[in-house]
């Protein structure tokens, strides 16, 4: 079969040949429709994730969307890069059959690979690990990344009163007001704290229930500042920084609460039902993302483009 071979790590992977896999006692074999190309296959295929350095080559992909022998769809996850074994970019996988989720006959099998685990962050970070509330006022900060558009929109269907986002780049700004944001702050560099705060504070109109926060840094200390007493910042993420200046005074007047969440903390049974909700809005046309498709054979290119999700196609 075809496959996207890494080679090395911090190169990008190649196509070429390997041998179709052979399913285990508790595996079956998934005819691959589509796979995205996530962060954490970018960080586990540079060797330095906290997952140590995985052995090479090997196919990397940590979920994707396909067939199964008697043609049902599926969503699948691996642990590639992770663990030894090979991933979703190829023509076929081995995946614990436990581990599936069926999908929706008339899903777009490219839309559900592209919202996959990170839109199943966002609804649960929301939800679950932020106990979203119908009314409450919700701000999500780097609302122009996958995560971020599927929680403008997942905290919409799940009743918020209020959604206001916030993002970098015009294009990422674009895509949030797309998602349904009623209002799409922008963040700069060299925002300190007071000046960002200052303007989510004009944007949302209110004080906020509940943040979204994939960015940690600058912009989780100044949404902090938006919180009424008792509110709540649910952070998945640091592409703003690994730190943040946060002040005592803030979240002691406040009684805030900061959380953390990962997909990891999740059972099998909560991915499953996270992706089945997800893929039932998809498939009604409530929740997308913005996406670009690719064939497997320009997987090289594809690798480092970071303007939006990409979906390869098998």
């Amino acid at each position: 079969m075809r496959a996207a071979l890494l080679h090395a790590c911090g190169a990008p992977p190649v196509v070429g040949d390997r041998a179709v896999p052979v399913p285990a006692a508790d595996e079956i074999l998934v005819r691959v429709t589509a796979a995205s190309i996530t962060p954490l296959d970018l960080l586990c295929a540079t060797g330095t994730s906290y997952f140590g350095v995985p052995a090479t080559p090997y196919v990397p992909g940590v979920q994707g969307v396909g067939l199964r022998d008697d043609g049902t769809a599926v969503w699948f996850p691996t642990s590639a890069g992770m663990r030894p074994g090979d991933g979703s970019l190829a023509e076929y996988a081995t995946v614990r059959a436990a581990d599936t989720v069926e999908l929706p006959d008339d899903v777009d099998h490219r839309l559900i690979a592209a919202l996959g685990l990170s839109a199943v962050a966002a609804q649960l970070a929301l939800t679950w690990r932020g106990e979203l509330q119908p009314g409450e006022h919700v701000l999500v900060l780097g609302a122009g990344g996958v995560v971020g558009q599927a929680g403008v929109q997942l905290a919409r269907l799940a009743g918020a009163g209020r959604v206001t986002a916030a993002a970098r780049s015009q294009a990422a700004r674009q895509r949030a007001a797309l998602a349904g944001a009623a209002e799409v702050v922008p963040l700069k560099d060299g925002d300190d704290v007071a000046r960002l705060a200052a303007r989510l504070k004009a944007a949302t109109d209110g004080p906020v229930d509940l943040v979204l926060d994939p960015l940690f840094g600058v912009p989780a200390a100044a949404a902090l500042r938006t919180l009424r007493p008792g509110g709540r910042l649910v952070n998945l993420g640091s592409a703003a920084g690994e730190t943040a200046p946060l002040d005592s005074a803030t979240l002691r007047a406040g009684s805030l609460r900061i959380l953390g969440y990962t997909n990891n903390e999740l059972t099998a049974a909560q991915r499953s039902a996270a992706l089945t909700l997800l893929a039932a809005h998809a498939a009604a046309g409530r929740l997308t993302v913005d996406h670009e498709t690719v064939r497997l054979s320009d997987v090289t290119t594809a690798w480092h483009r970071t303007d939006r999700r990409m979906v390869v196609i098998p």
